[in-house]
């Protein structure tokens, strides 16, 4: 089984994106090379995890809080 958890994944930057009180924007970061590029040329799977990790924490509620 793949691992789809892993720091900078699809699935992972989609839960810090809702986490994060962000716009969909599915993409994933390759922590692999030199700055961290953002890789927002998603095959279709990519993007169904970004967008799974996304309505995972959605649907959990978990926010960060601004204070606001």
């Amino acid at each position: 089984m793949v691992e789809l958890n892993y720091h900078g994944s699809p699935y992972d930057r989609g839960m810090a994106d809702s986490y994060y009180r962000r716009p969909r924007s599915p993409h994933w970061i390759n922590h692999s090379l030199p700055g961290s590029p953002r890789i927002t040329d998603l095959t279709q799977r990519e993007r169904k995890e970004y967008l799974d990790g996304y309505a995972y924490n959605e649907d959990n509620g978990d926010k960060k809080d601004y204070g606001w």
